[in-house]
């Protein structure tokens, strides 16, 4: 944490901080740069907290608690609740230090240094209401939704109201199942709980035709998510609301070609295809899948005479397009190969290569390892 504050000199510069210390960490840029936050606000506004890090009495995630509840303060009403805190847990028990109760803690002092800050805090916190997507294991993914506290309340209200009706009513699932499946109905504009949802939304599935046809049961990815089960795959491709769309592919490589036209817009061609064969940003440690991103010309538009073709477009997040001709930061990219490399202001450079849509056939060379008949 020290070293981290150490470097980050400017508010300004931890987005290129972040993006050139993201691989190095293994982690996502986002994360680097709430560590160089965290980092720079406990070292100015915390420092005891931070010494606490250092003798092993607090970890990362217990800090950041604090950090959440003190992040509306002033830098001088911060430090009082640090103070007022270090000397709280000095003669506090032991599970005092649990991040839970550090964080309740914490909130008891906020509201004595600061009490007529409350409603500018709530004000502050509801501003920074939003939803997650956090994917995670086994074709499962948790989508949540930061709101009012009487707001979230009054949702969970009315979604365990009504699973708690179906099953009255003899629906064989669960509870935590129907309020799973009604929230979901909810937002997807459908009866809810009438049965489990399905995917009606655009998602991009890629199926080889074998696994289409129940010949196999591999080579299935979820856009922006990575391999699901074929079972699953084909659950999906079967919704009466799924539209379907041919894609060419090299069967040496694996690589889309072409994309059945069902549209008569070249440029939505265009769009769809590079969205398609690239799936994701082709910043080599971005994950954020093609249809959330920018597509940006490689050879610029206007500055290079660049064309407007899939053979000189690529998909860049837009954290990412804006860093692309930042000073110092150099790209390459080769969409043929799905080859990409970035270079860092401090001459890191990062290479990354895209994953075919389809898994490569392997080339028969049986022949060739053969004796000449003669």
């Amino acid at each position: 944490m020290t070293f981290l504050a150490s470097l980050a000199s400017g508010e300004g510069e931890w987005r290129g901080l972040a993006e050139e210390l993201a691989p190095s960490l293994r982690v996502s840029p986002v994360e680097v740069e709430r560590r160089i936050r965290n980092a720079v606000d406990l070292s100015r506004r915390m420092p005891r907290v931070l010494e606490a890090m250092h003798d092993g009495q607090v970890e990362l995630y217990g800090a950041r608690r604090i950090l959440a509840v003190t992040s509306p303060l002033s830098d001088e009403h911060a430090r009082q609740v640090d103070a007022l805190l270090s000397d709280k847990l000095a003669s506090a028990p032991v599970t005092s230090w649990q991040p839970r109760n550090l964080a309740q803690h914490a909130a008891r002092l906020v509201e004595k240094v600061d009490p007529g800050g409350q409603a500018e805090r709530a004000r502050m916190a509801r501003a920074g209401r939003r939803v997650v997507l956090d994917h995670g294991p086994n074709a499962q993914s948790r989508l949540t939704a930061e709101l009012p506290s009487e707001v979230a309340s009054a949702c969970y209200a009315r979604v365990d109201a009504m699973a708690r009706r179906l099953r009255r009513d003899g629906e064989s699932r669960t509870l935590d199942q129907l309020r799973a499946d009604v929230t979901a109905d909810l937002l997807l504009g459908n009866d809810p709980g009438v049965r489990v949802p399905e995917a009606a939304a655009m998602v991009y599935l890629h199926m080889p035709v074998d696994a289409a046809l129940s010949m196999s049961d591999s080579g299935c990815e979820l856009d922006g998510y990575g391999p699901i089960p074929a079972a699953v795959a084909r659950e999906i491709m079967t919704n009466t609301d799924s539209v379907w769309r041919k894609v060419v592919c090299d069967p040496a490589t694996g690589q889309p070609l072409d994309l059945g036209r069902s549209r008569r817009r070249p440029n939505a061609a265009i769009r769809e295809l590079v969205r398609v064969r690239d799936r994701e940003c082709v910043v080599p440690w971005c994950r954020r899948p093609a249809r959330h991103c920018d597509l940006d010309h490689q050879r610029e538009w206007s500055a290079e005479n660049g064309p407007t073709s899939a053979a000189n477009t690529a998909p860049r997040c837009r954290r990412h397009h804006r860093m692309k001709n930042a000073p110092g930061w150099i790209t390459r990219y080769d969409p043929l190969h799905g080859t990409s490399s970035i270079t860092t202001p401090h001459g890191s450079t990062y290479t990354g290569r895209r994953r075919p849509v389809l898994i490569p056939k392997p080339s028969d060379t049986s022949e060739a390892d053969e004796p000449p008949p003669f």
